[in-house]
């Protein structure tokens, strides 16, 4: 094959792999009212049967990055792929929550070994720093794109096929990614692998799986109750622990230095903010559209389809203007753009408009589209090529918590309301949430592209290049 395709063709293997998994996190929220119809799923089940997933996903994340560079990163990119296929078929012929529930852990475990090990891959293969860029650049267009295409693709299957439609559709993608992988993607491996930290991953999986389990539980069991409140003192003993414990490894999981880089410790907030905030509206979205509205989940993925057509104008502009050393106006946009969407909803109810809430979500696709790009550049933004890997983890790792965070709040907070007619009352103070969360956001690109956020940079190379 041409010298220059071939590059190509190696990134748009990887980006198969990006859709692969941020696709199967939206395309879930369309077919929730029909997994609790068929499956007699409580909302806390259909809440794990979302976190189960990203949790696990954020969890192995930069462990799955780590063992790629000391075993190969096409090895385990060709693994992972076949663990996600597996998985996705075990959840299409799931009898029970329960069991969906586990079969998505299957299918996560895969998923943890992709995005990670493509970033390496990618940064690897393009050595040309504005090339490499170009690249990021795509890979965080594919992100948003990915989210985007969910609902609407998870909408037509449900109705055509039934909810185990929507994961059959992982099986042929992944397997043309393994095809593409074993006959283009190059063997590669770190020229010093770190070494596995088994430590660091126990603290975050025990952190991330309480802090979510008592968020999802809370309401139900008594936020008083024993095993909630012990739930969130665990998990903030863990993550207190993780913060002590990698300051003194060698070879850590989560290199604590990075954080003294502005931009990616900006990055990975920014990543928790905007995810938190979206994934929640769209879990709140989706239901309130089927069980609230009475729409069928394919006419549910034509209402969402604003946030798939803002993305993909804005996702491109994004990257432009990133480009073009203008991050600070995505950033600041995006966050402005969630506020308005948000605050169109503060007063949903059953005789709402479709066209105020087909705008708001257009807003949110808007504001999510301009905030991919500036993420993934800050976050590997002045690290060697040699960190790109973790540092891209650590992002996607952020982006994996808010998911989980937003599924767990947005549930929790609108309680048990989520099967009655006072459900769209019930959403309002996360929309407030949304509205705020956006300014926030527009704070945090303000810091995040100074002066002082640039001069962090230099100095962080320094450190870890000696």
């Amino acid at each position: 094959m041409n010298e220059r395709i071939r590059p190509r063709v190696i990134l748009a293997t990887c980006c198969l792999s990006l859709f692969l998994v941020a696709m199967d996190i939206t395309i879930v929220n369309l077919a929730l009212p029909a997994i609790r119809r068929d499956l007699h799923a409580s909302l806390a089940g259909l809440q794990w049967t979302i976190d189960g997933y990203t949790i696990v996903i954020a969890s192995f994340l930069v462990l799955a990055g780590s063992t790629a560079d000391r075993l190969g990163r096409r090895r385990v990119f060709q693994i992972g792929l076949a663990l996600f296929s597996a998985g996705s078929l075990l959840c299409s012929i799931a009898p029970t929550i329960e069991l969906l529930v586990m079969f998505r852990i299957v299918q996560a475990l895969g998923g943890a070994m992709l995005n990670p090990v493509a970033m390496s891959i990618i940064v690897n293969v393009f050595i040309d720093p504005r090339e490499r860029a170009q690249a990021i650049g795509v890979w965080g267009a594919v992100v948003g794109l990915s989210m985007a295409v969910g609902p609407v693709l998870g909408g037509f299957l449900v109705e055509t096929l039934g909810w185990p439609a929507i994961f059959w559709i992982n099986v042929p993608i992944a397997m043309l990614a393994i095809v593409l992988t074993r006959r283009f993607v190059p063997e590669s491996r770190a020229e010093r692998p770190r070494r596995i930290d088994l430590g660091g991953q126990a603290m975050i999986v025990i952190g991330l799986a309480t802090l979510t389990f008592s968020l999802i539980e809370g309401r139900s069991a008594g936020w008083s109750s024993p095993p909630i409140v012990g739930g969130f003192v665990l998990a903030a003993c863990s993550f207190t622990a993780l913060v002590i414990y990698e300051r003194r490894r060698l070879d850590p999981l989560i290199d604590p230095r990075f954080f003294r880089s502005l931009p990616f410790s900006m990055a990975t907030l920014l990543a928790v903010i905007t995810f938190t905030m979206f994934n929640g509206g769209l879990f709140l979205g989706s239901l309130y559209l089927q069980e609230t509205r009475g729409l069928s989940a394919q006419d549910a993925g034509l209402c969402l389809l604003p946030i798939a057509a803002a993305l993909l104008v804005f996702s491109p502009i994004s990257g432009r203007l990133v480009g073009g050393g203008r991050a600070r106006l995505a950033i600041v946009s995006a966050g402005l753009a969630l506020s308005a969407g948000a605050l169109l909803l503060v007063a949903l109810d059953l005789a709402t408009p479709l066209s105020r809430i087909i705008a708001a979500f257009g807003l949110f696709g808007m504001g999510f589209g301009l905030i991919n790009a500036p993420i993934t550049t800050a976050a590997v933004s002045g690290m060697p090529r040699a960190q790109a890997g973790v540092a891209s983890a650590v992002a996607s790792t952020s982006r994996q918590v808010g998911t989980t965070l937003g599924v767990a709040l947005s549930g929790t907070m609108v309680g048990a309301a989520a099967a009655s007619p006072a459900f769209a009352t019930a959403t309002h103070a996360y929309w407030w949430l949304i509205a705020i969360g956006g300014v926030a956001i527009a704070i945090v690109g303000i810091i995040a592209t100074g002066d002082r956020a640039r001069q962090s940079v230099a100095a962080v190379r320094s450190l870890l290049d000696a």
